[in-house]
């Protein structure tokens, strides 16, 4: 996660800096005194904590330059005045922190924002799909219904929650787009780690089949699918 601070008190730059350390310590921090240092950097930070009195461009007119390129962007502003509170819903704020503010408070947006960021990720791998051809029409698969997909005849058989659909394509090319939630068992399996029943040093037991697994990648497929279970929050089997 990238995290920008922009404040022409320095004083205050380290005081944020260290705040968010203690929050988020594996955070990317940038720090730039001005609005227009920070837009010639051409940052585009995931959350952005801007004061808005500053020298030069103020923060108002600098989260206005940021939005055109970066419509995702957690942006909180940071300041003694009070009066712009209503402008900051122009620019797209999600806070509008007043100084001086106490740890919790801090702690408190920091903590709403990055669920906002988690949240959206989510959804957003939730919508990825494929386009596959298959007896001259194309169809959209969503890959969070793709339970398991395998070869079979030079042909690529993706089992989703609902049918199965045939195509001509490798299997690379699915697993190279599916990320970290999938992992290749075997060169004719590739698995949805959310559908896994149980599995063994053999075979993956689907929802609905079954998927071989070569032995030398037991131990990877081992210690992704519990990186899966603590990303996910599941227990871990």
């Amino acid at each position: 996660m990238r995290i920008a601070i922009c404040d022409d008190e320095v004083s205050m730059v380290q005081i944020l800096e260290e705040k968010i350390k203690k929050l988020l310590p594996d955070a990317v921090i940038d720090k730039y005194l001005s609005g227009d240092e920070l837009i010639a950097s051409g940052s585009k930070p995931d959350i952005l904590f801007l004061d808005i009195q500053m020298p030069g461009m103020d923060g108002m007119e600098t989260a206005k330059v940021l939005r055109q390129d970066n419509e995702n962007m957690i942006l909180i502003f940071v300041t003694a005045a009070e009066e712009y509170v209503f402008q900051a819903f122009d620019v797209g704020a999600f806070h509008y922190l007043v100084k001086p503010f106490s740890d919790e408070k801090f702690k408190e947006v920091v903590t709403k924002a990055v669920h906002n960021i988690k949240r959206s990720s989510r959804l957003e791998k939730d919508e990825k799909y494929i386009m596959v051809q298959t007896a001259g029409s194309h169809i959209k698969i969503f890959l969070r219904d793709i339970v398991y997909a395998e070869v079979y005849n030079r042909k690529v058989i993706i089992h989703t929650r609902s049918t199965d659909i045939e195509y001509y394509g490798k299997l690379q090319e699915l697993s190279d787009m599916a990320g970290t939630d999938f992992f290749r068992t075997h060169r004719a399996y590739l698995v949805h780690f959310k559908y896994v029943e149980k599995y063994d040093a053999t075979c993956v037991t689907m929802k609905n089949g079954t998927a071989l697994i070569a032995k030398q990648n037991y131990p990877e497929f081992v210690k992704q699918y519990l990186k899966y279970n603590q990303r996910k929050g599941n227990e871990v089997r």
